[in-house]
């Protein structure tokens, strides 16, 4: 027996108009009968297709300013029926009620009114309420009706009902229905979501509404046996997700991961003068701020040259050509800039592989959520968006305005560092970064073993650490890493405090003539 079904009589209701003429007039030149609601009808018969009301197949007019004009026994039941079923052709028989073959249905803007600012009245006005129900009904009865919630699957179907003599095969039944019921659910979602976050506040719903798009398949995941994806929360991309890609090959799962990570570093320095991150393995491996883009490459360059290689550049100004100049002289992988110039992007036309990003910086305050799997579910918290307020002088000699400014900077850094994290700052450029490790004595030994192979690699006579300012994440549980700290020449530190051993640290900061203030704000990033 077949699976193709033909299709003879189609229910377009759409708020997207988007090639709806061009699929009726296919439709009614496979002699197919189009029965519409309100708007819908009112288009096609502008164009001089013979339309059916809903009103007149129902018998009802449409009501309560258009709520109520489908929900109707005459629509569902000739969507839900079973072809195959004598009981559902039978009760269909004795109640009138005619066969709907395919249904072409897209709903209320809900999002976009949303996204405009509208009043509450108008929002709830905006939910749909018969458009779901049918494309449900449709859906769940794939085996007999076709459903199209998605204008940019109308020439697939006008091309399969031309090929098959008005009919459409289950595989594409089943295709279309995946998506109806991806688009409903998806459309509940931002529903569930403006109601619990929006309309009522909560910051942690009993029910946490997701919903994501797939922009892409990746080549592979962190590593080349894994599988990825690319996806958008539901609506309109922005962020990272609407980053425009204007050269080079596509952007992998790493490039991604790490280009996120300098997005939200640079995004600490949004008002701040030309900066430059340089990001590896979701670590900054160099920051810096100077008076031009090339200056504050060459700084956060010089920090750690080896890690640079290879690495993910972000830039919070527009990429100008000598900076792009700069940059080709060594390997690098993506690009992330708010703009870039003519000069630049003639630069970079020379280095094809080279990927260039446009993004805008993000606001390092803005509320969010962030989600982390976990074996069964999901870890969320709200997003780390707390900036630097309130600093507490703990040791005897108060910082001077040129530690503060370099304490403010490495603290920014540290924010973005995986903990355990040890930033050396000194004349707004990183002088060594350590990152990650298990021990916080261990983070700081390993920025200041960075900053002395830097100097080495670079020809000076010392280090950039000696008479640095330093930032930890998180408090000294003991004072062997601030006297870490002192071995590798800071003169200023910036770090929460709260450890039971404070009054020690603070000691052997005084005792080595060091400046130190606490924040009373951790930074742990895992």
């Amino acid at each position: 027996m077949s699976d193709l079904r033909p299709i003879r009589r189609a229910l377009l209701s759409v708020s997207d108009k988007t090639g709806l003429v061009a699929l009726a007039r296919a439709l009614a030149g496979l002699g197919v009968d189009l029965v519409s609601t309100g708007g819908t009808a009112a288009v096609l018969r502008q164009e001089g297709l013979a339309v059916t009301d809903v009103a007149a197949l129902t018998g009802f007019p449409e009501m309560m300013d258009g709520r109520v004009k489908t929900l109707h026994p005459k629509v569902h039941g000739g969507i839900l029926a079973q072809r195959d079923n004598p009981d559902h052709q039978a009760s269909a028989a004795a109640h009138a009620i005619a066969p709907i073959d395919l249904v072409v249905v897209n709903l209320y803007p809900f999002e976009r009114t949303v996204a405009e600012g509208r009043d509450r009245a108008t929002i709830i006005e905006n939910i749909d309420i018969g458009g779901p129900a049918m494309v449900r009904s449709a859906a769940k009865n794939h085996e007999d009706v076709a459903v199209v919630v998605d204008p940019a699957d109308y020439d697939s179907v006008i091309a399969e009902l031309a090929a098959q003599a008005g009919a459409l095969g289950l595989a594409t039944r089943k295709r279309l229905a995946a998506r109806a019921f991806a688009a409903t659910a998806a459309y509940d979602a931002a529903i569930a979501s403006w109601f619990a976050f929006a309309d009522q506040h909560e910051r942690f719903p009993a029910i946490l509404p997701l919903a994501a798009r797939r922009l892409s398949i990746l080549r592979y995941g962190e590593n080349p046996h894994q599988e990825a994806a690319l996806y958008a929360a539901e609506g309109v991309a922005t962020g990272l997700a609407g980053a425009r890609l204007l050269q080079g090959k596509e952007l992998s799962y790493n490039n991604l991961a790490d280009a996120e990570g300098a997005l939200a570093l640079l995004a600490e320095f949004h008002d701040s003068p030309p900066t430059v991150a340089i990001i590896k393995h979701a670590n900054p491996c160099g920051v810096a701020t100077a008076p031009s883009l090339e200056q504050a490459y060459e700084a956060a360059k010089a920090c750690d040259p080896v890690s640079a290689f290879g690495g993910i550049i972000a830039i919070n100004r527009p990429l100008d050509g000598a900076t792009a100049k700069a940059i080709t002289q060594l390997f690098t992988e993506v690009i992330i800039a708010p703009d870039a110039d003519d000069e630049a992007l003639s630069v970079l036309a020379r280095k094809p592989n080279l990927r260039l990003l446009l993004a805008p910086l993000p606001d390092p305050a803005r509320p969010g959520l962030m989600l982390r799997s976990i074996s069964g579910g999901y870890l969320v918290q709200t997003r780390d968006n707390l900036l630097l307020h309130d600093l507490r002088v703990v040791t005897k000699r108060a910082p001077s305005e040129a530690e503060l400014e370099d304490m403010r900077f490495a603290w920014k850094v540290a924010k973005h560092v995986k903990s355990n994290a040890i930033v050396f700052a000194r004349d707004g450029a990183t002088a060594g970064i350590g990152a990650g490790q298990m021990s916080r004595l261990d983070s700081a030994r390993i920025a200041a073993w960075k900053a002395r192979e830097a100097a080495a690699a670079a020809g000076w006579d010392r280090p950039r650490t000696i008479g640095s300012a330093v930032a930890s994440d998180a408090f000294f549980p003991f004072a062997d890493g601030l006297l870490a700290l002192v071995e590798a020449g800071a003169t200023a530190v910036i770090q929460p405090g709260g450890s039971v051993r404070d009054a020690e640290v603070i000691r052997a900061a005084d005792d080595h003539g060091l400046a130190m203030v606490f924040t009373g704000v951790r930074h742990f990033n895992h």
